[in-house]
């Protein structure tokens, strides 16, 4: 099946080179662009897509009210939002608003179209520098903060070996620490293949959607580090 795509950003420049990446995939399928939240209204209301990769800084209209529109009229579009912030507070109010996807703008090729594929296919994606920073920070109000602001005493690290295998819990370490699966692959020197059926295997054994909630779940069993 195609998955049909809107890109919406005020910059032609990055949405051509979104578009000539995404169009190496023959799966997918650019069927519109706009440069602000306003035209992505009306350009779902025309092309009725699968996914919208929104600008969250626009004109108009920005990226996170356009979103919040978008999912109440078109529940069935999943919005991808880009954006130069990584701080938390950007990404939970984007996902606050009903987006299923949060990238960085400093993104690679390889993590466009696998989050496009994850949210299309109704899944969550976050870019693993995000999902990092979001990490970090839940274990801080897990864990609890002292007086003098240090962390508690972290708890025993307990390897799923009953689960995965030691080669996925080394993967899963590293989705953790918010590596991408080309950076996973050079720490581990396999291909970004392997790494990719690793992770494959990892969602599949943890019976999650996507590596975002694999991170958390491993965070909640206290299987991996949060460095």
């Amino acid at each position: 099946m195609t998955t049909k795509i809107i890109i919406i950003d005020d910059h032609q420049l990055f949405r051509e080179g979104v578009k000539r990446i995404l169009e190496f995939e023959k799966s997918f399928q650019v069927v519109a662009e706009g440069n602000d939240g306003t035209e992505a209204l009306t350009l779902v209301e025309e092309y009725r897509p699968d996914v919208v990769i929104m600008d969250i800084n626009m004109p108009q209209m920005n990226g996170v009210e356009a979103t919040r529109k978008l999912v109440e009229k078109y529940p069935k579009t999943k919005v991808i939002i880009l954006s130069i912030h990584d701080d938390e507070n950007y990404v939970a109010h984007a996902l606050q608003t009903g987006a299923m996807g949060y990238l960085l703008k400093e993104m690679d090729a390889d993590a466009l179209i696998e989050a496009v594929r994850v949210v299309a296919d109704g899944g969550s994606y976050l870019h693993p520098k995000v999902t990092h920073n979001l990490v970090k920070e839940y274990r801080k109000l897990a864990a609890g903060v002292s007086r003098s602001g240090s962390y508690l005493p972290a708890t025993e690290i307990r390897r799923p070996l009953h689960l995965l295998t030691r080669r996925e819990c080394e993967v899963l370490q590293m989705l953790t620490d918010g590596k991408s699966n080309r950076g996973i692959g050079e720490a581990l020197y396999i291909s970004e293949k392997t790494v990719k059926n690793h992770v494959s295997n990892i969602l599949q054994k943890m019976n999650v959607n996507d590596r975002t909630q694999a991170v958390v779940s491993a965070i909640k069993n206290g299987w991996v580090e949060v460095r």
